[in-house]
């Protein structure tokens, strides 16, 4: 309650700060279970235990394991057929586009919004990204968990944003689907915004910013 109320008469944001993953981009396990099912000897739903939200994605997202060491320990549980050239397309391919938020982030560009990138996530993913999503590139900055050695919600990585964007409090307006990872956020004096909607998460960072009765959103 404390960090909501110390935010009511703060001053307008400098900087947007967006979760990754069922914000700007879906993803889903299945679709990489079913890619690397067809090169492989274990099922689609072995395949899908292993990797989604698993002790070994895990050390994958916080640096513990590199690209390299992740993919042999998964090539001898699924008995992948490949090599790593052959694995990374096909586990990276989790991704679809979530339109309206990438349309939110296009808009911040237009005002001249800085704008950063602040997820767990691991270097397979983010090649996987920069490749095929081209807003992707238009950031001001980036903070990967399996760069910082540490996940959201620990405070490790949320100092990792402030001293990128050289901001901190209510100077920054923080953007994401899990409320623990939002809690911390407030915690530290950010704005934040519980995503679930699209058009609610647009609406709340068009009055964060002051945009309402200028232009509407579209």
């Amino acid at each position: 309650m404390t960090s909501q109320r110390s935010t009511l008469n703060a001053p307008t944001p400098r900087a947007v700060i967006f979760d990754l993953g069922k914000v700007l981009l879906d993803f889903s396990y299945e679709r990489c279970a079913r890619n690397l099912a067809t090169r492989s000897t274990a099922s689609v739903s072995a395949i899908r235990e292993l990797l989604d939200q698993s002790p070994l994605l895990f050390r994958l997202e916080t640096g513990l394991l590199s690209s390299t060491e992740f993919f042999s320990q998964v090539r001898s549980a699924i008995g992948f057929r490949g090599e790593l050239a052959d694995f990374a397309p096909l586990f990276g391919d989790i991704f679809s586009p979530l339109e309206p938020m990438i349309a939110l982030h296009a808009r911040l560009r237009g005002e001249g919004v800085p704008a950063f990138i602040f997820s767990n996530t691991n270097d397979f993913a983010v090649r996987h990204i920069r490749a095929t999503y081209p807003f992707f590139s238009e950031f001001d900055g980036y903070v990967y968990s399996h760069e910082q050695g540490a996940m959201k919600p620990a405070a490790k990585i949320y100092e990792a944003v402030e001293a990128l964007s050289g901001l901190r409090g209510a100077d920054l307006l923080y953007i994401d689907d899990r409320a623990e990872n939002i809690a911390a956020g407030a915690e530290r004096g950010w704005r934040t915004v519980l995503h679930h909607d699209p058009e609610a998460t647009r609406r709340a960072v068009a009055s964060a910013l002051a945009w309402a009765g200028r232009n509407q959103l579209r």
